[in-house]
């Protein structure tokens, strides 16, 4: 399961910008905000920590994922944003240099020579949301038994009942179909609760 950084509102801070191609904030500072940093593959707590050395504020959320193995399924926690770390920075071009010559930093996320930055609400609703170090998903809105209506697609109107509830957001069914029981997998999102008439 990967999150998709998409989500994240985008804002483009009220800035100005000064003769020498510095953006300043109306302090006469140059802005904080939220930017994304790609990171190199798995290599997010080594530059989490070399961004922390250089005194940037930094946010990484994980997420619980278990692991299955000849030893029996363990739970390990994996970055929500595989290779991504929030940095709250100036978002002026004289911060970029010293995040990209950080060890473990691949690139800035930007649009040219934009760097915009994620809304601080994002940040704070994610942090909101975690338990024991984890970024928790809300609970399903669906129960193992209970009957829901396929959305969509040739099956559209189809009854089916939940037998599994999956981690990844993915239901196993079962409909029935030219009077057989068929198990099938259908995403959250393709089904739809059956309103009482």
């Amino acid at each position: 399961m990967h999150a998709r950084l998409s989500s994240a509102r985008i804002q483009y801070p009220a800035v100005r910008q000064q003769g020498s191609g510095h953006i300043m904030g109306d302090d006469g500072k140059p802005p904080l905000g939220w930017i994304v940093v790609n990171t190199h593959p798995h290599r997010e707590p080594f530059a989490i920590e070399n961004l922390a050395r250089q005194n940037f504020e930094t946010y990484c959320p994980h997420m619980r994922k278990t692991l299955r193995s000849r030893a029996g399924p363990r739970e390990v926690l994996r970055p929500l944003f595989a290779n991504y770390v929030f940095v709250r920075a100036p978002l002026d071009k004289s911060a970029w240099r010293p995040i990209l010559s950080t060890y473990g930093v691949r690139q800035l996320v930007r649009f040219g020579e934009q760097m915009p930055s994620l809304d601080s609400r994002f940040i704070d609703a994610l942090r909101a949301r975690e338990v024991d170090g984890a970024v928790v998903k809300p609970a399903s809105p669906y129960q193992v038994g209970e009957d829901i209506s396929i959305s969509g697609g040739p099956f559209d109107g189809l009854v089916a009942r939940i037998v599994q509830i999956e981690s990844n957001d993915r239901l196993t069914i079962l409909m029935d179909l030219l009077g057989q029981s068929i198990r099938g997998r259908i995403h959250a999102h393709q089904v739809r609760k059956i309103t009482p008439a």
